[in-house]
């Protein structure tokens, strides 16, 4: 017997997800987050693509998600997971208690990557940001760059010249990865893009500011004055729990998974942004659905 049958670790879309699909079909599902259900999805400021809405928050979508999934499972944010030791049975330890299932599914998702120049993390907090949806507000009327070419990137600083702010864009290439849609909107609303440049210092005594931008072409420095530094390069994975379980990885260190999401180890599945691919929040839904759907099949056969 164990208290569960399938626990959740990461409650972002792609644990939420299982945790509907899991519910619905009759287990009992715990999710599990170390912070506030939705993780990186709560930082999207706008979707246009999410199927069924043309037009959407991603904290909007983490509301009702969450709505839907903690009616057929139970959901502990705030709670780390610390351990996971494999027996007969899985036993999880996090920061509160001790629990027991049958399956473990990994959503665990990513965490932003850092840029590591000098400045980065001793101005973090005041003046450099990972996060427009949270820290974009305060700096309304405020001169800032956005680093990166993705579409994350690209979001945010749409959301950012929205709410006012006098936004730049500085990318490493001489083209942005982002989709042709938000390439055309960054156009449209006129931001700036400083091409084939690199952020090699970020300054300031109390708060950012200015920052230090190379050309990896000219090969020149040149000094930008700006209030707030957003960073958008991509995501790494946080798969060191499954590592620890035996869980094999990637050269990236993203989870290894079938097309059942099954993973080398029996009974450990992984879905969402942590199996690596495309890191959409569709693919991280679907990716959830399947690993609930068969965990709670292959538990019946064990």
């Amino acid at each position: 017997m164990t208290d569960y049958d399938m626990i959740v670790i990461g409650a972002g879309p792609a644990g939420l997800t299982a945790g509907i699909y899991g519910g619905r079909q009759g287990s009992s599902v715990l999710m599990l987050d170390k912070g506030p259900a939705g993780g990186l999805g709560l930082e999207v400021p706008m979707m246009e693509n999410y199927p069924g809405f043309e037009m959407i928050a991603g904290m909007s979508l983490v509301t009702k998600m969450k709505k839907q999934a903690t009616a057929v499972a139970e959901l502990r944010e705030m709670e780390e997971v610390k351990e996971i030791e494999k027996g007969d049975v899985f036993t999880v330890k996090t920061s509160r208690d001790t629990y027991t299932a049958s399956a473990i599914i990994f959503a665990t998702g990513s965490k932003h990557r850092q840029l590591g120049v000098p400045g980065e993390n001793e101005l973090l907090g005041r003046g450099v940001c990972y996060c427009a949806t949270c820290d974009g507000p305060l700096y309304k009327g405020r001169k800032v760059l956005m680093v990166g070419g993705g579409n994350s990137a690209a979001q945010e600083a749409v959301f950012l010249k929205n709410i006012g702010c006098d936004v730049s864009i500085v990318h490493r290439r001489d083209e942005l990865r982002a989709d042709k849609y938000l390439q055309d909107k960054l156009r449209e609303m006129e931001i700036p893009v400083i091409w084939n440049s690199v952020v090699k210092e970020i300054g300031g005594d109390e708060r950012v500011e200015e920052v230090i931008i190379h050309n990896r072409v000219t090969g020149r420095d040149e000094t930008l004055k700006v209030d707030g530094v957003f960073i958008s390069i991509g995501e790494e994975p946080l798969n060191q729990l499954a590592v620890d379980l035996g869980v094999e990885v990637d050269k990236g260190g993203y989870i290894i998974i079938d097309k059942s999401q099954r993973t080398n180890v029996p009974l450990v599945y992984a879905a969402g942004d942590i199996t690596g691919g495309l890191n959409q929040w569709v693919t991280a839904c679907a990716e959830g659905a399947i690993a609930a759907t068969y965990a709670y099949r292959e538990i019946q056969s064990y």
